[in-house]
């Protein structure tokens, strides 16, 4: 798992890249592997690897503006952490998938169920019910409005 990480990516807290925390895991394999067993099975995520370091860049264009929706933002995190929620989202995925815990016409943040699936899904309704009187859909598009005054966020 840890191959699939990016190696030039800037460290956490930590400062420990993935190449680094690569090394040290194929000299104590055994080690690691208990730490991340014994997360799992006490449901416990180290409050070091919880913490981020959040670097604010500024969007192209946007320069001399103080709202906060003009920048966007990196967050830094050790990779311990990054390697326990992906092992966590991979847990949490097989479950939901093989129980087949999810409505079928959830789209958005699953494999291959993107925004294209939604409005194939969508046509493909209007089509199937033309012969209705009325086809009624809805669409919401939900974003943040923060502006930030004086270091405060409204």
């Amino acid at each position: 798992m840890l191959e699939k990480f990016d190696p030039g990516k800037a460290p956490g807290e930590d400062g420990l890249n993935s190449d680094v925390f690569l090394k040290i895991f194929k000299h104590f394999p055994t080690f690691f592997t208990e730490i991340y067993k014994e997360c799992l099975r006490k449901s416990y995520f180290p409050k070091q690897w919880k913490s981020s370091i959040i670097i604010p860049i500024l969007k192209p264009g946007k320069e001399g503006s103080t709202e906060v929706t003009k920048y966007r933002t990196i967050s830094l995190l050790n990779v311990g952490g990054k390697v326990l929620e992906k092992m966590l989202i991979d847990r949490i995925n097989h479950h939901v998938f093989s129980n087949s815990l999810l409505n079928e016409n959830r789209y958005g943040f699953f494999p291959q169920k993107s925004t294209i699936y939604a409005a194939l899904a969508a046509k493909g309704f209007v089509r199937g019910n033309l012969q209705e009187n009325c086809i009624i859909l809805v669409s919401l598009d939900v974003r943040g409005h923060l502006t930030l005054h004086g270091g405060q966020a409204y």
